[in-house]
């Protein structure tokens, strides 16, 4: 690719970094783009990423296939689990999002998605500024392919390197 020309990423296309609890494929990365690292994500069947706040991170997340609980605000208390329980002091609480679902998180929200049902999801992820997603993905990748429980303590170094502040634990299947 040169500065003259677009990158064109065909169906099924880009570097996939997988273990039992999640895959994901580069589509975009901060070679090719200064604005966002993008990403298409399968989550399986009891994943949840947990919720957590990224200070200089924008996120976009847009559901292509399946069903995601997802939550997109500072909630009254930030209890330490369960934050599909949580709710907004405006009323708003964790929505089930379907294929065409759009959610945009602004620096400083708290964020979270998981997989309740017994199906996979999929969703088109966007990461701005790039490229600490796409590092952050590789590592935690690496972490999640040991097996057994995530190691949590790993887990919380990583994201802190990355700016993220874990809010409420990792868990899969």
């Amino acid at each position: 690719m040169t500065e003259t020309e677009g990158l064109y990423v065909p169906p099924g296309h880009g570097r996939v970094v997988e273990t039992p609890a999640q895959r994901v494929t580069f589509k975009v990365t901060g070679t090719h783009s200064r604005m966002a690292s993008t990403f298409e994500v399968e989550v399986p069947p009891g994943f949840d990423v947990g919720a957590h706040v990224h200070t200089r991170s924008e996120e976009l997340f847009y559901v292509l296939e399946g069903e995601l609980d997802v939550l997109a605000f500072e909630p009254r208390i930030r209890t330490p689990d369960n934050w599909q329980k949580w709710q907004s002091p405006s009323g708003s609480r964790v929505v089930r999002a379907t294929p065409g679902t759009v959610v945009v998180v602004p620096p400083g929200c708290p964020h979270a998605f998981a997989n309740p049902t017994d199906t996979p999801a999929k969703m088109f992820f966007q990461a701005s500024p790039p490229p600490d997603h796409e590092r952050y993905f590789e590592e935690l990748l690496e972490i999640l392919a040991a097996g057994g429980p995530p190691d949590q303590e790993a887990i919380e170094a990583l994201r802190a390197k990355y700016d993220i502040e874990q809010l409420t634990p990792l868990k899969h299947r």
